[in-house]
């Protein structure tokens, strides 16, 4: 079902991207093509290494790093990108797309892309249920971006509540749905011609 499909990965800095190598080898195992984006605090948690060597492709991080090709990286990987999932998604990432603001190469690669952005939040329970937060969340929703809701669960500050990612499982299998209702689109287009 994800054969050959290009998800794009947008890793930002939250204790919960420890659990993005599980979900790119998930979606590797499905024979997605992986291709990801750091932003310069997820490399605080986990290094770009440890993900290029799952998705088997390289991680960009730095939106101005000299490179030896002449493309312009965040155009490419967001017209390359069947589907941009951002897991973990802070509170900065959600604020910043809600706000407009571009300013790092996920930020500057999620303003780019035509295709659906998905935001699977993970955050402290008072930060997600913060009115900013909500609102923002809710901006965004209403501009067509989707979300894979956080879950109740035992936190990292210590706390039982709402904010911990959902599970790998879940949004491995929101993707898996998103590809099938595509092809279900597509399959009835095709009748109607």
């Amino acid at each position: 079902m994800l054969k050959d499909k290009n998800i794009l990965i947008g890793v930002t800095g939250g204790i919960a991207c420890y659990k993005v190598g599980e979900i790119i080898s998930m979606l590797r195992r499905e024979k997605a093509n992986v291709f990801v984006i750091m932003t310069k605090n997820a490399t605080e948690f986990i290094t770009p290494l440890t993900l290029e060597t799952l998705s088997k492709n390289k991680v960009v991080v730095d939106m101005f790093k000299e490179k030896d090709y002449v493309e312009v990286e965040h155009i490419s990987l967001a017209q390359k990108a069947d589907l941009t999932l951002v897991v973990p998604a802070t509170a900065n990432i959600i604020g910043k797309v809600a706000s407009g603001i571009a300013d790092d190469m996920l930020s500057t690669t999620i303003m780019a892309t035509p295709n659906p952005v998905v935001f699977a939040p993970a955050m402290n329970n008072i930060m997600y249920t913060n009115p900013i937060v909500q609102a923002n969340i809710k901006k965004l929703k209403d501009y067509g971006y989707q979300f894979i809701e956080p879950i109740a669960g035992n936190l990292a500050c210590g706390y039982n509540a709402i904010g911990k990612l959902a599970k790998k499982e879940t949004i491995i299998e929101y993707v898996q749905n998103y590809f099938a209702n595509e092809n279900l689109i597509l399959a009835k287009e095709k009748k109607v011609k």
